[in-house]
């Protein structure tokens, strides 16, 4: 029977599926309740040193639907980091773990371009007991005025100095989550790996405006009549993500070997899985999808998943790990690729195949396409 069990960095997974930093992971009581479900690991909601500056507002999510308006392929939210003071999630760590010791818990951390806060907000988080790090270089909405999330992660000069400082401190794995709000996404990944992370999560979400109400003529969501633009997620960000990998994964192959992957970005099915998992992610973190299915939504998944790798007869998530990568070449390449198939059949065609005394041998066929395919 094939298992979903993984290490990662030295991390034991149960599973693949990870609850991506966001809502699911809120408090105490909902990260709790993922490792009743079965999730494979957990990634809290933001923290930071200081939860007063940071101010909610409602509403704060959009939706985008499909063309019936049942199913919600996009999902837009203008939602910041954790609110919540920083001495309350240290108690909360170190109760999650007192509960669930085996339960993989990551803490995703951001801070402005400070040294000794960066420090500091590492120490503690691993001496409350957190398993390894998720560094938010990526939130697109709200903190970048304050040089934080994205636009600290769209600058790899800066991304590789913090991740040093960060690097430096840390006695766990960590992870820099990165922005798909940015042209080539090989510049940032490089810097993080360089300043000494083990891995790398991609991709956040896509900054966006989720619509127009066309009675009121105000964009959404609507707070008092105003908005800003927010992180796209949901489904329809999955292509984007999966390209994202894909490259990233290329990288990791080429220059940085043994370093990991989280991939994220739509997935809703342990096919999405399958498929992240095919471009080279170790991991796959789902949050959106928590948000529409619930917690329980880990279960199919898994289902799904092992059925996939039942029918191709893999074993492991190594076995196909990274198994599409090969498959992604140039387009002259493709040109090259077809004008040479269209030349093979052209001279198959043109080979007889019938002899005087009866139809040559398949052996015998090949031989004769061959030696026209060759001129």
């Amino acid at each position: 029977m094939p298992t979903l069990a993984t290490t990662v960095n030295g991390l034991k997974f149960p599973n693949p599926f990870v609850i991506g930093s966001g809502p699911p992971g809120t408090n105490l009581s909902v990260i709790n309740r993922a490792f009743r479900e079965g999730w494979g690991g957990v990634i809290a909601k933001t923290v930071s040193l200081d939860s007063s500056k940071v101010v909610n507002v409602t509403p704060r999510y959009g939706k985008l639907y499909a063309a019936d308006r049942q199913e919600v392929i996009g999902w837009e939210n203008i939602e910041l980091i954790s609110d919540r003071p920083f001495g309350i999630w240290l108690d909360e760590f170190k109760k999650c773990k007192d509960s669930f010791p085996e339960g993989i818990l990551i803490a995703s951390i951001m801070e402005e371009f400070n040294k000794d806060s960066w420090i500091e907000i590492v120490e503690r988080c691993q001496d409350a007991g957190v398993d390894a790090f998720e560094l938010n270089f990526s939130c697109p909405h709200g903190l970048p005025e304050r040089k934080m999330g994205a636009a600290m992660g769209q600058d790899p000069d800066v991304l590789e100095e913090v991740c040093g400082w960060v690097s430096s401190v840390a006695r766990k794995p960590v992870w820099a989550k990165m922005t798909p709000n940015i042209t080539h996404i090989e510049e940032p990944t490089r810097a993080a790996l360089r300043g000494g992370c083990e891995g790398v999560s991609a991709i956040n979400t896509i900054r966006s405006v989720i619509g127009v109400n066309l009675d009121t003529l105000r964009p959404e969501p609507s707070v008092e009549g105003y908005t800003t633009p927010g992180g796209y997620s949901s489904k329809a960000v999955k292509p984007i993500a999966l390209r994202m990998c894909m490259e990233i994964s290329t990288l990791i192959r080429n220059e940085f070997p043994g370093r990991t992957l989280s991939g994220l970005g739509g997935i809703e099915t342990g096919e999405d899985a399958a498929q992240f998992i095919l471009l080279g992610s170790d991991t796959v973190q789902v949050c959106t999808g928590v948000m529409k299915f619930g917690y329980e939504c880990v279960k199919p998944m898994c289902d799904q998943l092992l059925a996939f790798m039942a029918r191709h007869k893999f074993e492991t998530l190594e076995d196909f790990k990274g198994k599409s990568l090969p498959y992604f070449t140039t387009h002259a390449d493709l040109v090259r690729r077809q004008a040479e198939r269209k030349a093979a059949q052209k001279a198959a065609s043109a080979v007889k195949v019938v002899k005087s005394d009866g139809e040559w041998s398949g052996d015998e066929f090949v031989k004769q396409s061959d030696a026209l395919s060759r001129g």
